[in-house]
């Protein structure tokens, strides 16, 4: 029988080395195992593309839900994780759900029965024709974390020269240099008229050697009738451009009860006037549209980008709120309409006198005249004012100025061929085919 070792080091068969290289082995197998236990709820939907996820989900998924805070369905933000932590369920689970929800929700799925109910029973589209792959991308988009809020940035203090002297700085010698002159010029002056004293020298002053000029006006007859003539003359002048500024409401820029900024719509998103303006093709008037119209994309965007809020800080527009607003009109929860909406009491910017008629149709559809000849440009207006002054020399111009387009327009053909002749031009304007006329506007 062999004698037991007395230590470590009476083994013939110890390697102090080996030792050391199994105790690192071993650390660094745990300090791995912790961190994959650490992350892995974290790398789950990892293995897709965020970057096409992203489009994936504001093509499929956007109109009814949102990342961080739930809409006509819930938030989706780190949804798998969510599942997996709290219900138990897998990938395989979510694809059946996006693919085909009301197959889950008819086999008694608890959950899918549970979400069907919480929403109202509200059945989720069915995307059959998304990938394992294009499923993967979009829950890797929604498994990034949320972006951090954009603060427009503060400028500390006034405004700062190169080199670090402030505008203040320099104002405050300037200013300090021109009253040490103003005193030395005082003090000049009093030397002087102290000298004048003590030699006996008479000071004569400017006042004293001439006329006052009243005096000398009211003397000169010829003078006092021509300025007369002119102040008459001037007069007129101005109380005929007050007259026929009346009723001209260039510039009026009125505060609506709900902000509505053409900068972002009409500019930034490139939305077309006509899309929110549609009886602008077929009637007189462009009308004010619907808050339904508003709501077919404010259905699914309740709040801007932290991006656009900073632009917005430079109008003092709190876009959010604005929304709300609209959300308040139309009765609208976030999940679906209330039945409680209230009137918004828009006001009016563009309007004619009762004995002008235009119609928006004509222009706008047959004209093919763009609404920004008339309105300005409107996409980058944050609040909308009244561009043209719509008075009547104004239009009368445009007539004159204008070519009809009659390509394609057999209605024209035969009237162009004979106005040309009499005109002897190859194109007409608006004034040569009638656009003068006192009718055409007047009735």
């Amino acid at each position: 029988m062999k004698k037991p070792y007395q230590s470590l080091e009476d083994n013939p068969t110890y390697n102090m080395k080996q030792v050391i290289y199994c105790s690192l082995t071993s650390k660094i197998f745990s300090l791995c195992l912790v961190l994959l236990l650490s992350f892995s709820t974290s790398l789950i939907a990892q293995e897709g593309d965020p970057v096409n996820g992203k489009s994936l989900f504001n093509s499929n998924c956007a109109a009814c839900h949102k990342l961080d805070k739930p809409m006509t369905g819930p938030a989706l933000r780190n949804v798998e994780a969510r599942l997996a932590d709290e219900q138990g369920l897998d990938r395989t689970w979510i694809n059946a759900w996006i693919r085909n929800s009301s197959s889950l929700i008819k086999s008694g799925d608890a959950y899918a029965v549970k979400i069907y109910n919480e929403y109202n029973q509200t059945a989720m589209t069915a995307f059959p024709q998304l990938s394992d792959q294009d499923i993967s991308d979009m829950l890797a988009y929604t498994a990034a974390p949320a972006p951090e809020p954009v603060v427009a940035p503060v400028a500390e203090g006034g405004p700062v020269q190169e080199g670090g002297v402030s505008n203040d700085l320099i104002l405050g010698a300037l200013a300090l240099l021109f009253a040490l002159l103003a005193i030395a010029l005082v003090l000049v002056n009093r030397t002087l008229n102290r000298f004048a004293e003590a030699k006996d020298i008479k000071v004569v002053t400017e006042q004293e050697k001439r006329t006052p000029l009243w005096k000398a006006f009211v003397q000169n007859q010829f003078l006092v009738l021509v300025t007369a003539i002119i102040f008459l003359l001037a007069s007129g002048y101005f109380v005929y451009g007050y007259f026929m500024q009346v009723g001209v409401d260039q510039g009026y820029e009125p505060v609506q009860p709900i902000h509505y900024s053409h900068r972002i719509h009409a500019g930034d998103n490139g939305i077309d006037c006509k899309y929110c303006h549609s009886s602008a093709r077929v009637s007189k008037t462009s009308g004010i549209p619907s808050l339904n119209v508003c709501m077919n994309c404010h259905k699914s965007i309740s709040e801007v980008a932290p991006e656009t809020l900073a632009e917005g800080t430079d109008y003092g527009v709190d876009y959010n709120a604005e929304i709300q607003k609209l959300y308040d009109a139309v009765g609208w929860d976030g999940t679906g309409y209330t039945g409680d909406s209230k009137p918004v009491k828009w006001i009016r910017i563009h309007n004619l006198p009762d004995f002008a008629y235009f119609n928006h149709s004509q222009h706008v559809e047959v004209g093919g005249i763009e609404c920004q000849t008339c309105h300005g440009p409107v996409e980058e207006m944050e609040i909308m004012y009244q561009h043209s002054p719509l008075t009547m020399g104004w239009c009368i111009n445009c007539h004159r100025e204008t070519n009809v387009k009659v390509k394609d327009n057999d209605y024209y053909t035969k009237i162009h061929e004979e106005l040309s002749k009499k005109y002897g031009v190859e194109e007409l304007t608006v004034a040569q085919m009638g656009g003068l006329e006192c009718g055409k506007c007047h009735y």
